[in-house]
């Protein structure tokens, strides 16, 4: 019996998400999406940014934290001035059902300086990965917009030094 509940807990769990082929979405206009800082404050994407450039760091499960924080070493090493905001995006019914506790447990992690840096997409969470695709998911979404919400770099291929360099450049 415990066996058949666990399956079919695995089941919806796995059953709610997606593959989508990851494309290259580079020149291209970033969906309006909704999320909710940690900080319990509505960010509209990517409508709220007022600043010329905006960097997302977007991860579509808990693994890819390690690549996001790879991204914001080398990003505080270079001493980048951009705004740049973790963007943990969700797809699927079942995580929605648990997004205070998950969102919970990020801030547990992290600093509360930090949580307004922190938007949790979960209603848009399958616009945006059906948007850049979803395939090697531990491997952050890097996307920086400008001002009208056009990309205008994307990297998805997980944390290098050139593709840092490349961000740098702007």
């Amino acid at each position: 019996m415990r066996f058949f509940l666990l399956s079919i807990i695995l089941l919806v769990i796995t059953g709610c998400s997606t593959t989508y082929q990851n494309q290259n979405v580079q020149g291209k206009i970033f969906p309006a999406i909704s999320g909710q800082s940690l900080a319990k404050e509505t960010v509209n994407i990517p409508n709220d940014f007022d600043q010329e450039l905006t960097l997302l760091l977007v991860g579509y499960k808990q693994d890819a934290q390690f690549d996001i924080d790879r991204w914001l070493i080398g990003l505080d090493m270079i001493q980048t001035q951009l705004p740049v905001y973790e963007v943990p995006t969700i797809q699927g019914m079942f995580p929605r059902m648990f997004s205070t506790m998950i969102d919970n447990g990020m801030r547990a992690g992290i600093p509360k300086s930090l949580w307004q840096g922190v938007v949790s997409v979960y209603k848009d969470g399958d616009k945006v990965q059906a948007f850049t695709g979803n395939v090697n998911p531990n491997n952050a979404r890097v996307i920086l917009l400008n001002k009208a919400g056009e990309i205008v770099y994307f990297y998805d291929q997980g944390f290098s030094v050139e593709a840092l360099n490349a961000v740098n450049v702007f």
